[in-house]
């Protein structure tokens, strides 16, 4: 089968198309043939070599998420598997391949009406922002700054924290354009960047929720209200700076607070849970996906330019 590696850590073109044996399940997993495969911020991360120092080795297959149709199960894995769409987590690689394992604890049947496509723009990042947000004790009423709001964890706060009846929902993005169309997902106040500019925003936030990290998240911790609360829910723009809590020191009386947040910590029933009802809320038109581009599996190497570009507004699709 078909798979895309990562041969040399660094820019996209360190990634190639192999060729791999076509896998068998072993106990306790299910073979998927992929319909669709995500690409995540996460998989950039992974292939610029960022992460090397976790056990990430050239050679690594990406991809965390896949849907398609079971194929095979192993032992120990009920049959009646066999032949029905599914969304998958593979883990932390893995899922760029045409034929994909995952352990049936972290494979979902799809609702009829629901696209693979959409099943692996929303996987994960619907379940990264569901808890997120409860992460740092979103309550309604309160003000949300989603820093970095046009990946697909951020498109999916928006629009959670607009359900979920915050008092505002600012965004941070690059152009008015896409200011725009995470207005029509739920954004009250539109900022560059830096976090200035929009039309009567917010002083400060109750909750931001960061994408982002990088050099500039420090500058953020001012724009926390007293007791507000910074989640770091993913690194796209690299490590903050090692002394980034000075910042907050600084401040000492405002009594912020700053938490990291994986959906590793969340225990698989809850995920499970909350993955199976956002599901079925996409499937009645009460979530929206933001499906950026579909390529062939075979073309990784422009999708991953696209996103170091900045390119990207939802998410990338690929298709085996």
């Amino acid at each position: 089968m078909k798979a895309v590696a990562i041969q040399t850590f660094g820019s996209p073109e360190g990634l190639t198309v192999i060729d791999l044996p076509a896998p068998a399940p072993a106990d306790g997993q299910v073979l998927i043939a992929a319909e669709a495969i995500g690409v995540g911020g996460v998989d950039a991360v992974i292939r610029s070599g960022a992460l090397a120092d976790y056990g990430f080795k050239e050679g690594h297959v990406p991809g965390g998420e896949v849907a398609g149709t079971v194929t095979a199960v192993g032992d120990g894995v009920d049959a009646s598997w066999i032949g029905r769409r599914v969304w998958a987590f593979t883990g932390v690689g893995g899922g760029y391949v045409e034929q994909a394992i995952a352990p049936v604890e972290e494979v979902l049947p799809l609702p009829a009406n629901l696209s693979a496509v959409d099943a692996v723009t929303l996987g994960s990042a619907g379940v990264v922002a569901h808890f997120g947000l409860s992460h740092a004790h979103f309550a309604p009423g309160e003000s949300v700054l989603v820093r970095g709001a046009a990946g697909s964890i951020g498109i999916m706060t928006v629009q959670l924290a607009a359900r979920g009846g915050a008092g505002a929902v600012a965004v941070t993005t690059s152009s008015a354009e896409r200011g725009d169309r995470l207005r029509g997902l739920g954004a009250t106040h539109v900022l560059d960047r830096s976090g200035e500019g929009g039309e009567d925003a917010p002083a400060g936030y109750d909750v931001i929720i960061d994408v982002v990290a990088g050099a500039d998240m420090p500058s953020f911790f001012a724009r926390l209200n007293p007791n507000g609360r910074m989640v770091a829910v993913g690194a796209v723009g690299g490590r903050p700076p090692a002394d980034f809590g000075t910042t907050m020191m600084a401040d000492f009386q405002k009594s912020m607070s700053f938490a990291t947040f994986s959906a590793a910590t969340v225990a698989e029933a809850e995920r499970r849970a909350v993955r199976t009802a956002q599901f079925a809320a996409a499937s009645r038109g009460e979530l929206h996906t933001v499906v950026h581009e579909l390529l062939p599996l075979e073309q990784a190497v422009l999708a991953h330019r696209k996103m170091d570009a900045g390119e990207v507004f939802g998410r990338i699709v690929l298709t085996p």
